[in-house]
């Protein structure tokens, strides 16, 4: 239970009589030897051993466990904690791992690498937000970095590192991605043309379906699962260059999307044109044995872009994929499903980057609320 005992030139049978106090010896929840002193008398000092014996006793093992958790986690270093929750993100695909190490390596490790879990707070998460602004780190970087600490941060705090969050009232960097550029219809029509069949393809999935380009890249006529659905399954990995799973799904995950009489026709005519390996209709211009390049498609972007074609300024090839949202939203899409098709990780995302495309709801939904209350 502990020990009790004084610290004088008496002998212990003239502890009674001494007019020193008495002095407690006791281990804690997580193991380490304890002293408290200040006690008058034996019995105070016995009472409190007591008090500590049976808060321990109480605890229990749910407590006891938590406290070794401390024990281990609290006094470990950041880059060593960061290290071991990377391990375990086993759903990341091979260029989310090489953006997650670039966040580590070049921002979070350098500024808090050496810093023990336990000491993290609220003002410790600050201060590398303004670090980051001080060194004129990018916004989006910034977002990017603060979401990877976030993550790390909630783990331990799940973990019982913390009391209360270390992220509590802090404010995220405030990143904000411009307004997309979105080509008008007849503007569209001009552009799909403007470059070879691969290109037609890629824009005509992106625009009709709402793929990303790596997704369209990796199109396969297997993939019409019914008559207006496209099932997306995978993606070519712009980094490694092979087929990967889609962003923010596992392996085994798929999405189906909505597929236009166009679209579908513009993949048969590829696929009896072309012809198809293995149901893949995009391949390697001159090894038909890989996957298309990323190249291919942006060489041809850059051509187009040069030639006399009615681009809007500042329009990439997202801008297919941005023709999709708009064309769903302002005919009264749902946003729920365009930010499913879209394979948007949430909502929040789809709405912060397109609600622009639909004006006037406010305005709409007074007017029909007004119908039964004016009745």
């Amino acid at each position: 239970m502990g020990s009790f005992f004084k610290v004088c030139e008496h002998p212990r049978s003239r502890w009674s009589k001494c007019p020193h106090s008495y002095k407690i010896r006791f281990r804690s929840l997580a193991g380490k030897q304890v002293e408290e002193s200040g006690f008058a008398t034996q019995d105070k000092a016995i009472r409190r051993l007591t008090e500590i014996y049976n808060e321990k006793k109480a605890a229990g093992p749910r407590t006891q466990a938590r406290v070794e958790r401390l024990a281990i986690y609290g006094a470990m270093r950041f880059e060593e904690y960061a290290t071991e929750w990377k391990a375990g993100q086993r759903d990341l695909g091979p260029a989310s791992v090489r953006h997650l190490d670039s966040l580590l390596q070049h921002h979070l490790f350098p500024a808090l690498g050496s810093r023990r879990m336990n000491t993290f707070d609220p003002k410790i998460v600050d201060g590398f937000i303004q670090t980051m602004e001080r060194q004129g780190v990018g916004l989006a970087t910034q977002a990017n970095a603060f979401d990877k600490l976030k993550a790390i941060l909630l783990d331990a705090h799940r973990l019982g590192l913390f009391d209360e969050s270390p992220l509590a009232g802090v404010k995220a960097p405030q990143y904000d991605p411009e307004r997309a550029v979105i080509p008008s219809p007849e503007q569209l029509r001009r552009i799909r043309v403007a470059g070879d069949d691969r290109f037609l393809l890629i824009a005509d999935l992106m625009s009709g379906c709402g793929l990303r380009n790596g997704e369209a890249a990796a199109v396969n006529l297997r993939n019409i699962v019914a008559g207006d659905v496209y099932r997306v399954t995978e993606q070519v990995n712009q980094t490694t260059g092979q087929y990967a799973p889609l962003k923010h799904r596992m392996s085994n995950e798929y999405r189906d999307v909505p597929l236009p009489v166009r679209v579908r026709q513009t993949i048969e005519r590829y696929a009896d044109k072309h012809g198809t390996v293995n149901g893949y209709l995009l391949r390697h211009p001159s090894d038909p044995s890989r996957t298309f390049p990323h190249h291919c498609l942006s060489n041809q972007w850059r051509r187009i872009k040069k030639a006399r074609i009615d681009i809007p300024q500042g329009m990439v090839i997202y801008g297919f994929r941005h023709f999709f949202a708009s064309n769903c939203l302002t005919h009264g899409i749902p946003i729920t499903d365009v930010a499913e098709w879209m394979g948007h990780k949430n909502i929040a995302i789809t709405f912060k980057t397109y609600r622009h495309l639909m004006p006037g709801s406010v305005s709409t939904a007074a007017r029909v609320l007004n119908l039964d209350l004016a009745a």
